[in-house]
């Protein structure tokens, strides 16, 4: 009965994974629709504007339910914050930076989180997951690296990226390591309250500095485009996806659940070559094939004795 109930609870997080995947993959053509009226920062300010909208209306009509007053605040707000800081230091460091080389420093996520959750969480690794992290990685930076025409590389721009990695990898971690604390809604709650004020307050400043409007700010949303992807990358990459992922690390062990950023990065790389007409080349199918083959190996190795530990939020 009970290796029963913890195949049931691997399932569930593998196919919540799978839905995170799916969703986070094509949030790509969400932003390229966005930056096509607005800059990046309020592009950020609508993604959290929709995912606080939503999360109050849910709340409203008590459709979840976020109970955290008598829990310790510490963890949760570190939880948030990395994730947060993820989000903008990334920003950042592609204004310094090309895509390209902020999507080999993401590639470079599931091996920060794996070192860390060795250390921090006491998660051990079999000779055989490393292999399979480790091919998921480079499958996923050589497509990424052979599809660039050109790779240039600035000091701060790599910094600010990797600095950017290990705090989603953090991030990670704490989702993991708070999994008996809170509930993967407490968390999400937590992520979108956070990010909704500060790139709010980000968007004030800028208002002072640039002569920046709350007309300017409001009227790309005018555009029923940039209201949809908005409401997309929201809804469903910021407040379903941070709910996924935390759902995901209460079902599974760090590494395993951060590897599937891994897969959404490619499903976008060859979303484009399907949506948007992109060219499809012999390393896109090469690479997605490897990397799929190593997150499945990854998945089917090892024990994962305490994957089912904690609620099912």
């Amino acid at each position: 009965m009970l290796h029963d109930l913890m195949k049931t609870d691997r399932q569930k997080g593998y196919a919540a994974a799978v839905f995170f995947s799916v969703l986070v993959g094509f949030s790509f053509l969400g932003i390229k629709v966005c930056q096509n009226y607005t800059d990046s920062l309020s592009v950020l300010c609508y993604r959290y504007d929709f995912a606080f909208a939503a999360l109050m209306i849910l709340m409203a009509l008590r459709v979840v339910k976020v109970e955290i007053r008598e829990k310790p605040k510490t963890k949760l707000m570190l939880t948030a914050g990395f994730y947060v800081g993820f989000m903008a230091l990334q920003v950042v460091g592609l204004a310094y930076s090309t895509s390209v080389e902020g999507s080999i420093m993401f590639a470079l996520v599931p091996i920060i989180v794996k070192i860390i959750a060795s250390f921090f969480l006491g998660e051990k690794s079999t000779w055989k997951e490393n292999c399979f992290v480790g091919f998921t990685v480079a499958a996923l930076v050589l497509m990424i690296a052979m599809g660039a025409t050109d790779i240039s590389i600035d000091p701060l721009g790599t910094v600010l990226l990797l600095l950017s990695s290990v705090s989603m990898a953090l991030s990670n971690i704490f989702m993991r390591y708070t999994k008996d604390d809170y509930k993967p809604i407490e968390k999400t709650f937590a992520i979108v309250i956070m990010g909704f004020i500060a790139f709010n307050i980000a968007a004030v400043v800028k208002g002072f500095i640039c002569d920046y409007t709350i007309v300017d700010y409001f009227q790309p949303l005018t555009i029923p485009h940039v209201f949809i992807a908005g409401g997309y990358l929201g809804i469903g990459c910021i407040l379903l996806s941070a709910q996924l992922m935390s759902y995901m690390m209460t079902k599974m062990e760090a590494v395993k659940a951060t590897i599937f950023g891994n897969v959404s990065t490619a499903i976008s790389i060859v979303a484009g070559v399907v949506i948007l007409g992109e060219p499809l080349r012999w390393y896109h199918l090469l690479c997605t094939v490897v990397i799929i083959a190593g997150v499945v190996g990854l998945s089917l190795s090892g024990g994962g004795e305490d994957a089912n530990e904690g609620e099912n939020g």
